[in-house]
């Protein structure tokens, strides 16, 4: 009987598998390793694994399941020591014609290939590769070249130089696929391979990749630019890769021009600043101004962090006239990439470089009509503000700060909602109360739900810059006066408002004039407001006297627990049990 219900979770599984609805198989393959913990190591080994093995025959989702299952595998058929029984099922799985099917059994087989002990390695998931590297179907032939980075670093010297050669035949392989998986796994394959054979052996291959007629094979062969700079000696990355990247940023196609632009930064890291001003700067200029607008946005994303390498000079003479350029492209996205990333050129440049170069560009992303492009440039504001002090930043920036509090996209209104309590932090008090307080104070009263919220979390922020006092002064009674509004999402808001300041104002005022108004909120005509009161009186019982909660907030919780809305009894009850002490 024991050793019938031993029986049952692999009856289910075959049960399952061989069921006509996928659905069914799908599910029993998700299972797998639920199943694998029922049967324990051994039977795993000799009966769930050889079971699997025999029905790769089936839809591509479930296939796709088993290849994700498996890679995590190596413990449920009894550790590293028996990995490798895994190794079949999964190079069976990484020939089938499905890519995506494939590309996760190749990540599974990284995965267990990695937890092999070195001699399980040598004899069993090195063969494995020579098999895929060499089969007659391309499929297999595209899959192998992800696996070469996993074996390589523990091969013997023997068998490294054979991966190599074997390497060597792919990147020349006559299916343009394999070329392009080669070219694709070439950078993290060069990673791994001692430094002598990079130079010697593989820069090779790289170049022949980049001459290659296929466009697709070039663009790839591009993303290795960094792992070969990175693999090389300085000297050996300035006679090979320089070369490339000239004639890479020129490149007929847009799509290899565009990778170019993704590497350039990791290339000036590698080369050093010396190359990145002489060299690299000119291509990255050519960039800027490329003719497709997907390359100029991914230049411009770059502004920022290749001119990190160069001097305010060079960046004033360079790369300031691509960014005015740029900053009234005809693409809104490239307008938006540059927006996100042009502010930190203010620190590079210095306070007179950012005055005179960069203030007029961003008062004119500042008034772009595409809403993300103001978005972008709204926050990264303390960037500039460090540079050009606050005074300026006032005089230049603020009338459009002013305007952009009005925009139509609740977005943009937002973040400069959310952006106020630093302008006040470094305006003063004087200042916000003359000019951002009325802004504050009318996010409370916008009709976006989250910019109210973060209207009033904005003036908790700016309380407690202020402190106590002022707060009491300035901002309690405008926030009290909110609880006249016609609008009952309004005065829910000024509740909201008032529990965030509680914490902040001294306990007089608290009780003196926030806490009258909450309970005043309570007796409201509308059950919204009536809960939210209650919901607040929580909130503050903990900062109130025992005294007060007793004598003034538990009799009206009281009242409401009578309260015929549901909703509003509901959360009276929880303020009730929150007031109780502790």
């Amino acid at each position: 009987m024991a050793n019938d219900d031993g029986l049952y979770p692999i009856a289910i599984l075959i049960d399952e598998l061989k069921s006509d609805e996928p659905v069914r198989r799908l599910n029993s393959i998700s299972r797998l390793s639920t199943i694998a913990l029922a049967l324990g190591e051994e039977r795993t080994r000799s009966e769930l694994i050889p079971f699997l093995a025999e029905n790769t025959d089936d839809e591509d989702e479930v296939l796709l399941a088993a290849a994700e299952q498996l890679g995590g595998f190596v413990p449920f058929v009894g550790g590293p020591v028996y990995a490798h029984l895994l190794l079949p099922l999964l190079e069976t799985l990484s020939t089938v014609e499905e890519t995506v099917v494939r590309e996760k059994a190749i990540d599974s087989l990284c995965k267990v290939g990695s937890k092999l002990p070195d001699n399980s390695l040598c004899e069993h998931f090195i063969p494995l590769i020579k098999r895929l590297a060499t089969g007659e179907w391309f499929t297999s032939r595209v899959s192998s070249a992800g696996l070469f980075s996993t074996a390589y670093p523990r091969a013997t010297a023997h068998l490294k130089a054979e991966l190599r050669h074997l390497y060597a035949s792919l990147c020349k392989d006559e299916t343009p696929m394999v070329r392009r998986a080669a070219a694709h796994k070439l950078g993290g394959f060069a990673r791994v391979v001692e430094r002598e054979y990079v130079a010697r052996e593989l820069m090779q291959l790289f170049t022949d990749l980049i001459n290659d007629v296929q466009d697709s094979v070039r663009l790839l062969a591009v993303e290795s630019c960094s792992a070969f700079a990175a693999s090389l000696s300085s000297e050996d990355a300035t006679i090979h890769l320089l070369p490339v990247i000239n004639k890479f940023a020129q490149d007929k196609s847009w799509r290899v021009r565009y990778n170019v632009a993704h590497q350039l930064v990791q290339l000036c890291e590698s080369l050093g600043k010396e190359h990145t001003r002489s060299d690299l700067t000119p291509n990255f200029v050519r960039l800027l101004r490329d003719s497709e607008a997907e390359v100029r946005v991914a230049a411009a994303s770059k502004v920022s962090a290749l001119s990190a390498c160069l001097t305010s000079q060079q960046i004033a003479l360079n790369i300031v006239p691509c960014v005015r350029e740029l900053s009234v492209d005809n693409s809104q996205y490239v307008r938006a990439a540059l927006a996100s990333v042009v502010m930190e050129l203010a620190p590079m440049l210095g306070k007179p470089g950012t005055i005179e170069h960069l203030v007029p560009v961003f008062l004119t992303l500042l008034k772009d009509t595409y809403p993300d492009v103001r978005l972008n440039v709204i926050s990264k504001l303390s960037q500039v503000n460090q540079v050009i002090g606050i005074e300026l930043l006032a005089q230049s920036l603020l009338p459009a700060i002013e305007e952009l509090a009005e925009d139509k996209h609740w977005r943009v209104r937002l973040a400069i909602v959310e952006h106020i309590p630093l302008l006040a932090s470094q305006l003063g008090a004087e200042f916000f109360q003359d000019k951002l307080g009325p802004q504050c104070m009318r996010s409370l009263e916008d009709q976006v739900a989250s910019i109210r919220e973060a209207g009033a979390k904005s003036l908790q922020k700016i309380a407690k810059d202020f402190g106590p006092e002022w707060a009491k002064e300035h901002l309690v009674p405008k926030v009290l006066a909110m609880s006249r509004n016609s609008h009952y999402l309004y005065r829910m808001t000024m509740l909201l408002a008032l529990s965030l300041l509680a914490s902040i104002v001294s306990h007089d005022v608290l009780v003196a004039h926030m806490l009258p108004v909450i309970l005043s909120s309570a007796k409201d005509k509308v059950p919204n407001v009536k809960f939210n009161a209650a919901k607040m009186m929580a909130r503050i019982a903990p900062l109130l006297e025992r005294q007060v909660v007793d004598h003034h907030v538990k009799p009206c919780l009281v009242e409401l627990c009578e309260d015929a809305d549901m909703d509003v009894r509901f959360y009276a009850r929880e303020a009730l049990f929150a007031c109780e002490p502790k």
